[in-house]
């Protein structure tokens, strides 16, 4: 598994509250519009980004993470496997603190060179999931 309990405590309640969430429209039957949800309900500014850049759950998009205008703690991931990399890669070049990639977006040699890079990562969880436990 890759995110252990402690990984994914430390990331949900000590990296921080701006929560960019990649793949984010306003599709309410995507999985990223109900996690967004779920964030903010959790005290979690989140930030859509997606190409169509639009507002998302009221809060401002962006096309992709290099437009957001100011510090993003996390890059949560809702794109498919194939294209989590890059997207992991960005998040570690904008100074993110940590990349969680969601259920079923695997990518090992992304949660390597995050690792490498400095970056708590979790991948193949969901933060909407793992959230409540905490409490």
């Amino acid at each position: 598994m890759y995110g252990d309990a402690e990984t994914v405590r430390k990331i949900l309640t000590e990296t921080g509250d701006t929560w960019a969430v990649v793949g984010l429209s306003n599709n309410q039957s995507r999985a990223a519009y109900g996690v967004a949800d779920v964030l903010q309900r959790f005290g979690k500014r989140i930030v859509p980004v997606h190409p169509k850049a639009e507002p998302v759950h009221g809060e401002q998009g962006y096309a992709s993470l290099a437009d957001i205008p100011f510090p993003v703690d996390v890059v949560d991931v809702f794109v498919n496997s194939d294209l989590a990399g890059p997207v992991a890669d960005e998040a570690a070049a904008i100074g993110a603190k940590a990349v969680w990639f969601q259920l079923g977006v695997i990518d090992e040699a992304a949660y390597e060179r995050t690792r490498a890079a400095g970056l708590e990562m979790v991948m193949d969880r969901c933060p909407a999931i793992e959230i409540p436990r905490l409490s």
